[in-house]
């Protein structure tokens, strides 16, 4: 697809490129994402939903699509933005082209663009709203870029909502439940039963938890405690997902249900986020982020560095150091600790509960597409499942 497209950013900054994908205008919050390799689970991850994401690797496209790495059945992102999309696909798992996929699902792209300075420009000024504009949505004269082209894409830009207040788990989740059985030698046999509320859930998520022998229950974000209790699970998980934390009233009112019936919870990314408004603390906007499959985190009891996969833009404001009481009523849940952080900006990446059976992680353990460092919570939470049912059988026995 050839003709002019102008990334334009609410600040007033305008990238032209070339059209790439489908043509039309696009609006969203302009992200980027360090990842190197991986494009194909970005475009699918539904924590993207509303946003237009930045490429900072320079060459996009070049092993294609295919039927095996989508983590949904569609591409998620508002808008597509690389410096130099592939000629040809050239992977023996390629069934597609990543253009004729934009195209076919609707995706507006631009390509030709300086992508190290839009990413130099989100760093020094923050996330900000955004459109890419090509097409029949170009206003008359838009080759030359004068002030009033400008002026009037600036305006259709800042009139869109902003990604502070929004509540996008409606938008994201699943209309109706399903199971995921256990796999390999766990098959018809599992160890334990979940139930995962999909905030914007990730297909590998589930499918790590059925490896390890768990039968999961995938809910709507609208499922209520009583659905959850009628399903008898031996621990609850909380997805990732778009939007903003302190939106998600019937979410943290959930979640603060599970904490208070003692079933074990792992939560990841908006489920961490959410774990920590539900122990009290607050969550606030990140200036420009952390997305890609390349970001440090240090455990901070074992002091090891994992280099793990981030797709959010806000954060838990906890206190990082000794364990504390958690201010939710008065201390309720106890005593807490960030339990991980993140080595380029400290932010909390980790939070673990010393006197209930819960914990959770900013980052994606699941390692779609990233790496495997974080996979071992899946174990970890397994593991609490199980400890938590020969606690309460050796209760119920005495």
């Amino acid at each position: 697809m050839t003709g002019i497209a102008l990334l334009v950013l609410e600040d007033g900054t305008v990238f032209p490129g070339r059209a790439w994908g489908a043509t039309g205008r696009t609006l969203g919050e302009i992200v980027f994402s360090t990842g190197m390799t991986g494009y194909q689970e970005t475009l699918t991850d539904p924590s993207y939903h509303r946003q237009i994401v930045v490429m900072t690797a320079p060459h996009i496209g070049n092993t294609g699509v295919n039927d095996e790495d989508p983590e949904s059945g569609r591409i998620w992102v508002a808008g597509f933005v690389v410096r130099e999309p592939a000629r040809r696909a050239s992977n023996w798992r390629a069934r597609r082209e990543l253009v004729d996929e934009l195209v076919d699902q609707g995706i507006v792209g631009i390509s030709g663009v300086d992508t190290r300075a839009v990413t130099r420009h989100i760093r020094s000024h923050g996330a900000m709203r955004a459109g890419i504009f090509s097409g029949d949505a170009l206003p008359a004269g838009a080759e030359h870029l004068g002030d009033q082209v400008r002026d009037a894409l600036v305006r259709i830009v800042v009139d869109q909502p902003r990604m502070s207040g929004a509540a996008l788990a409606s938008e994201v989740s699943t209309p109706s439940a399903y199971v995921i059985e256990p796999t390999g030698p766990f098959a018809g046999a599992p160890v334990a039963r979940v139930v995962a509320v999909d905030l914007g859930i990730k297909s590998r998520t589930p499918k790590q938890l059925a490896a390890r022998g768990v039968e999961v229950h995938v809910v709507p974000h609208t499922a209520s405690f009583a659905d959850i209790q009628a399903i008898d699970p031996d621990g609850v998980f909380f997805s990732n997902g778009p939007g903003d934390p302190a939106s998600a009233e019937h979410e943290i009112d959930l979640l603060r249900a599970v904490l208070d019936s003692g079933i074990p919870y792992f939560g990841i990314c908006f489920g961490h986020q959410l774990f920590g408004r539900a122990l009290g603390y607050g969550t606030y906007k990140l200036d420009f982020g952390h997305r890609g499959i390349n970001q440090p985190v240090k455990d901070v009891e074992t002091g090891r560095v994992e280099i793990t996969a981030h797709n959010h833009g806000f954060a838990v404001d906890a206190p990082i150091g000794r364990a504390s009481i958690a201010p939710f009523d008065s201390g309720r849940y106890g005593r807490v600790e960030v339990s991980h952080v993140g080595l380029n900006d400290g932010v909390v990446e980790g939070l673990r509960a010393l006197d209930i059976p819960a914990f959770s992680v900013q980052y994606h353990p699941e390692a779609a597409a990233g790496p495997h460092d974080g996979e071992r919570l899946f174990d970890r939470f397994v593991d609490l499942m199980r400890e938590h049912a020969r606690t309460r059988t050796a209760e119920e026995t005495r």
